[in-house]
């Protein structure tokens, strides 16, 4: 079943997508200089409680789920929590958020993890070490029994799989056409490998990892293989953006966020999308694209907390 056919499934129907997301010309001189046009995509609009990239890696495993306890993983600050939390109690659904760090479970929640439990889920904290072999089939087994959800529908950390990989070939195939070059923050690839599918070789994906490490190259083509049997489409990763690595930021990173937000009064996510925007500033200061062409940013989330700006789906 293909993404498309999940969105319309009779469970998600009620949830009311903005798709295809809206795509919005963004002059700034930093390109233009350069003969770049810039353009985003804004899949921060989809819906304004699953929002950009989460949308379309949960909506499959939503369908999926068929009612059943979804159980997933995530960080102290995961979006992807968040987004599974809100389905949830959107759908009436439950969920089990099971957290890195067990020392988080004896301390004030922060306002991320705050958010997941008035959303109804049940976090489960976890010890790193454990953390690490969750994708061992005894180690989860193990993990789902603590929790006690052994029936669980398991959706992976940060939703991405092959299934999630499908779902995200569709953010290709609506930028197929309207840019030379498509951009988006990565954090697991799900994103990146199933938006570099649905562009094939009618564009080119970049992916600007929010973490350190490498490991990402790897990790994409795994997905695709997964995905659709093997590698598709032209795509590559530059790995000079991290600032420190995931949930990291420096001053020069929030000033320029900060200005982006002031020159054109979008909301500037900082974990994910504050990175993919100074990569993109950056890159076309190096002449890395060619006069001439269309770089699409996509903005896969927004701050948190506060609501979006713009048109939200129609209730």
């Amino acid at each position: 079943m293909t993404w498309s056919d999940d969105s319309r499934s009779p469970g998600l129907a009620g949830l009311r997508p903005r798709l295809p997301s809206p795509v919005e010309d963004l002059p700034d001189g930093r390109f233009e200089r350069h003969g770049v046009r810039l353009v985003l995509k804004r899949d921060d609009l989809i819906h304004p409680e699953l929002v950009g990239n989460k949308w379309r890696k949960l909506a499959p495993h939503l369908a999926a789920a068929d009612g059943r306890t979804l159980l997933t993983f995530g960080g102290a600050y995961s979006n992807h929590l968040r987004a599974t939390a809100a389905a949830g109690r959107l759908l009436g659904l439950r969920t089990v958020g099971v957290v890195r760090g067990h020392e988080l479970g004896d301390r004030p929640l922060n306002p991320s993890l705050a958010r997941c439990v008035a959303d109804g889920m049940r976090l489960h904290f976890v010890d790193r070490s454990t953390y690490r072999r969750k994708n061992d089939p005894a180690t989860l087994a193990a993990v789902l029994r603590a929790a006690g959800a052994e029936d669980a529908y398991v959706v992976p950390e940060g939703g991405s799989d092959a299934r999630a990989v499908r779902g995200c070939r569709a953010l290709g195939e609506e930028l197929a056409g309207v840019a030379d070059v498509a951009a988006v923050a990565c954090g697991t690839g799900g994103t990146l490998a199933g938006m570099a599918a649905g562009l094939g070789t009618r564009a080119r994906a970049l992916g600007i990892p929010v973490l350190k490490g490498g490991f990402l190259q790897t990790d994409v083509h795994a997905l695709q293989t997964a995905a659709f049997g093997g590698p598709r489409g032209d795509w590559s990763l530059d790995d000079r953006f991290h600032f420190g690595g995931y949930a990291r930021t420096t001053p020069e990173l929030d000033t320029f966020a900060e200005d982006f937000e002031h020159r054109h009064g979008v909301p500037v996510e900082r974990l994910y999308v504050a990175k993919l925007l100074y990569a993109l500033v950056s890159l076309a200061a190096e002449n890395a694209f060619p006069r001439g062409s269309t770089v699409a940013a996509v903005i896969t989330g927004r701050p948190f907390p506060g609501p979006a700006t713009g048109p939200t789906p129609s209730p």
